[in-house]
């Protein structure tokens, strides 16, 4: 019985000590709030640029996981809305924001998309997240005003809250040939890896920052 005891409090000891010691650090996250672009609209889901970017991490051994968010059809008033869930239920360390791009296709009041981004910009640092805003362009539907006005919205905000800024996600894609679906607006299977690729240099540094710090 003397041997059980001590075995029994032996086991009870190791416990505690296990308990006591600091958890291992957890995996970190980026959290991709976005639109039709990056919800793999009209294409294979394991062709995206989001699956892209978790196969590129796994391959160089970066231990961070991805959360995508996006829904077809979001505009900033939805992401604004749904962020605050977004962030307690996944308390991400980087949030891609890529959205406005519908708001502007609807002539959506570029002042009220700013608005809404800088909300969502200052939602994810407060929870100390660090957002990363990825620029768009729009055709000129609503003449050359609104279409510079809605350009503008993007670097305005990455210098006023001196923000990541991916100046324009669809560089190199929407006036090349194969890399644009028949609707005009969204990228092929093909435009898929220049995507990332648009993506990953502004980004690349924050997720060696974030697993350094």
């Amino acid at each position: 019985m003397h041997t059980i005891s001590m075995y029994v409090r032996s086991i009870a000891l190791s416990t505690l000590f296990l308990l006591a010691l600091p958890a291992l650090a957890s995996q970190n996250t980026v959290l991709v709030l976005g639109d039709s672009l990056s919800a793999a609209y009209g294409i294979p889901s394991e062709t995206a640029w989001v699956e892209l970017l978790r196969d590129r991490l796994k391959h160089q051994g970066m231990n961070w996981a991805v959360v995508n968010a996006s829904i077809s059809g979001e505009t900033t008033d939805g992401g604004l809305r749904r962020l605050p869930d977004l962030m307690k239920k996944n308390a991400p360390d980087i949030v891609i924001i890529e959205l406005g791009g519908n708001d502007g296709l609807r002539g959506f009041p570029p002042n009220v998309i700013e608005s809404n981004l800088a909300n969502m910009i200052s939602t994810v640092r407060q929870a100390g997240a660090t957002p990363v805003l990825v620029g768009m362009q729009i055709p000129p539907n609503y003449g050359q005003r609104y279409t510079r006005m809605f350009a503008s919205i993007f670097p305005t905000l990455s210098d006023r809250y001196d923000t990541v800024l991916v100046p324009f996600f669809l560089d190199g894609i929407y006036d090349q040939d194969g890399l644009m679906q028949d609707d005009g607006i969204h990228p092929t299977e093909d435009a898929q890896p220049r995507l990332l690729d648009n993506i990953w240099p502004r980004l690349e540094p924050l997720l060696s920052d974030q697993v350094r710090g």
